[in-house]
Formats: C-alpha cells, structure tokens, sequence
C-alpha cells in the first residue's frame, strides 16, 4: 500500500513539472530583462566603439605639431614633374592612380610662381625648349652745365656759358632661345636688334651773343652684340637652403663698335658736336659669370644676384673721334659688378609682382694709341642704380608675358626703362 501511494506521487510530480517549466520559460518578466540585457550590451559596444576613435584623435592632436610647417610658394625645377610624367599607382605616398594624381596637383607651384621663379634665377625649367622675345624702351635725357671762362672778383663770370642737353631713345628688340637638360642644365643664345635715336642741343651765351642749336642722330635697327650662356642648378631649396643657379654669359662684339665714329661740329654752334654715327655695341668680347639665389618664405619669394663682367682688350684701326685723323691704337674697357636683390608675391594662380634693387658699377676705361702709354678716360667709370617694378602673367599654360619697369636712381643710371618679354615654352 505504501509502495503503491508512493509510485502515485512520483507519477503526478513527472506529469507537473514539465508544466511548470514551460510557465517559468515564458514569464513575461524574464523576456523582459533578457531584453534590456541585449540593448544593454548593444550599447556597451557603442561606447566602446566611440571611445576607441575619440582615442585616435587625441593621438592624431598630440602628435602633430604646434605650428603646421609652411607650405613651400615656390619648387625648384629639379622637383616639379616635367610635362608628360605623371605619378605611378603604388608609388610611395599614394594608394591608387587617381588619389596620387590629386597627391601631384597639391604638390605643384601655381604657375605664376613657377614663372616667377625662372625670372628671379634666370633658370628656365618649365620646359625643355623654350623661346622668348623682349621688347625693351630706353629713355635717357642728361644736361650739363659748362663754364668756359672765370670769375672775377668771386662774383662775376667772365666767359661763355653753355648748358648741353642730350636726349637719347633706345628701343631693342631681343630673340632668345633656351634649351634645358634633365632640370639641371641650361644653354640660352640672345641676339638684341638695336634701334637708337640720339638728339644733341646746346645753348650758350657769350661772344656774338645768345646761339642755340640742336642735332638729331638715328640708327636704323641694327644687330647688336650677340651672346650666349650656359647655366647650372646646382642646389635645391630645402628647409634651410636656397635655390642656387651659376651661370656663365660670353658676349661676342657682332655689333656696330663706337671706336673710329668722329665729331663733326654744327656749323651754326661751333660748341655742339655730334657724331656721324651711333653704335649699337661695344666693340670687345666680355665674360660674365654670375650667381642667383632663390628662397622661399611663404607668402614672398625673396631672390639676388651676383655677377663680375670683364671685358677682353682689343686692338682697332681707328679710335680717334676726330675728322680727318686716324690713330690705330688698343681698348681697354673697364670691368664691372652688378648686384640685385628683390622680394616677390604670388598674387593668384596667374599672376604675381616682383620689386627689386639693382645696381651696377664699373671702373673707368682705357685706351693706348699705337706708340703711345695707356691712357684713363675721364668720367668712363659710373654707378647705374635702379628701382625694378615687374609682373608676371600666365597667359595661356605655355605662354607668360612678363612687363618691368625700371626707375633710374643715379646720375648715371636712364631716366627709366620699360621692357615687355613673352616666353613662350614647348
């Protein structure tokens, strides 16, 4: 009887407690938290996620520098790619064709400071072959006072007075070509076409009474002297460097020489001489080294130059100015320095403004008739100053038109000079 109740009890537990599971397995309740549970960890991955990048920009802060680094306004030639190159796909610093194409247009200088550049170093690396013709008006107007006489008493002039007046106006027309090597080498050959105008006048008081004149002398346009250079980028701007180029000029005397020209007189003025020609060289052969420098500092250019000019001695048939009279005789010209420096500003992609300061000074000059000691010319040595205002336009990719006007600041120095070049590149 025992066993029996005992087996009944048993049978009714098993039968119950599937029932009561399945009630616990479905309580509203515990569906519930397991719910929260699973947006609570959804959540905690969120954080997890937002801390994980809020970490990397706080290292991305830390590491970068106080200040960003400058951002080079000008490239030597050595670095900007030459027409036709183009990035490769996996090269370093690039993770595809297109990306590293963008990596190279961010990287090149605006054209306008790359067109600064050639004219601040005389280096022309925008192309492998390049032509340039200039067109350069020069205006000289010199008066001079010359006592021929004394004074008497301190006080009164005795004697003639004269005030000479010379106004010249030069008009040259350049044609230059250049062709560069591996960014590195350049050779450049320059023949100016000289047109000059000169007028001559003298006015005095003395003698038969007041006499004015005036005389006008033209060159038709002549070549001048030709020349030729060669120059090398030997240092590429870095942090601390600037941009180098030396560069070696030889000017050979294909022009109309000013030895032999004589002095006629007006034969209303017997104080007025005037020459039956004018020239459009110099007459020797002339070697120019030089040095130019180029240094960036966002947002200028500053650039100068250095260059010694020494002229070769040569012999001629005639250098007397008189009529009628023939010495044979040797030149000596006197050697020269020139100097410059300027600072420049890339206004926009096509267009820039440079101002600068040259000056050039050279020892005086001399000659020695055959049978004869040297003899130094007065007032042959001068000091030529001037104030450079000039500009550069990209005009189209391959051409620019560069204008400069340049102020006279000596005695010595044209009264100004204004010249418009056009470069044109291939």
């Amino acid at each position: 009887m025992h066993r029996s109740l005992t087996f009944r009890a048993i049978v009714c537990l098993t039968s119950l407690a599937p029932t009561t599971l399945l009630h616990a397995a479905t309580d509203p309740q515990v569906e519930a938290l397991k719910q929260e549970l699973m947006e609570l960890k959804q959540r905690y991955e969120v954080q997890q996620n937002a801390l994980m990048v809020l970490e990397q920009r706080v290292r991305q802060v830390e590491e970068a520098p106080a200040t960003p680094a400058p951002k080079r306004l000008t490239k030597s030639p050595a670095e900007t790619p030459r027409s036709g190159q183009t990035v490769a796909a996996g090269a370093p610093g690039t993770t595809g064709s297109s990306y590293g194409q963008s990596l190279q247009e961010d990287s090149e200088p605006a054209q306008s400071v790359s067109n600064l550049y050639d004219e601040a170093s005389g280096f022309f690396g925008g192309g492998k072959f390049s032509v340039e013709t200039g067109l350069t008006y020069t205006h000289y107007d010199t008066r001079a006072l010359v006592l021929n006489g004394f004074l008497a008493l301190d006080a009164i002039f005795l004697g003639n007075i004269n005030l000479d007046r010379i106004k010249a106006d030069n008009w040259t027309l350049d044609l230059t070509a250049r062709y560069n090597v591996a960014q590195r080498w350049q050779f450049d050959i320059n023949v100016p076409v000289v047109y000059r105008e000169s007028t001559y006048s003298s006015g005095g008081a003395g003698g038969a009474g007041p006499v004015t004149s005036d005389a006008t002398v033209t060159r038709d346009p002549t070549i001048g002297d030709v020349n030729v250079g060669v120059a090398y980028k030997f240092l590429d701007e870095s942090a601390n460097l600037p941009d180098a180029v030396f560069t070696l000029r030889v000017k050979a005397p294909t022009g109309k020489d000013p030895y032999g020209i004589k002095l006629v007189n007006d034969p209303n003025n017997d104080n007025l001489s005037v020459p039956e020609d004018l020239p459009t060289g110099n007459g020797v052969w002339a070697i120019t080294p030089g040095l130019s420098l180029v240094k960036s500092f966002d947002p200028a250019v500053l650039f100068g130059s250095l260059s010694y000019t020494y002229n070769m001695e040569d012999s001629f048939s005639d250098i007397s100015p008189q009529v009628n009279s023939k010495v044979p005789g040797d030149v000596k010209l006197g050697d020269s320095w020139q100097v410059g420096a300027g600072i420049a500003f890339a206004l926009n992609e096509k267009m820039s403004m440079s101002f600068s300061f040259t000056d050039q000074f050279a020892s005086k000059s001399k000659i020695k008739p055959d049978g004869g000691d040297w003899q130094s010319i007065s007032n042959s040595d001068y000091n030529s100053a001037n104030f450079n205002i000039g500009m550069t336009l990209a005009a189209t990719e391959n051409l620019t038109i560069v204008p400069n006007l340049a102020i006279g600041l000596t005695d010595d120095s044209p009264d100004f000079s204004f010249s418009l070049k056009f470069p044109y590149y291939f």
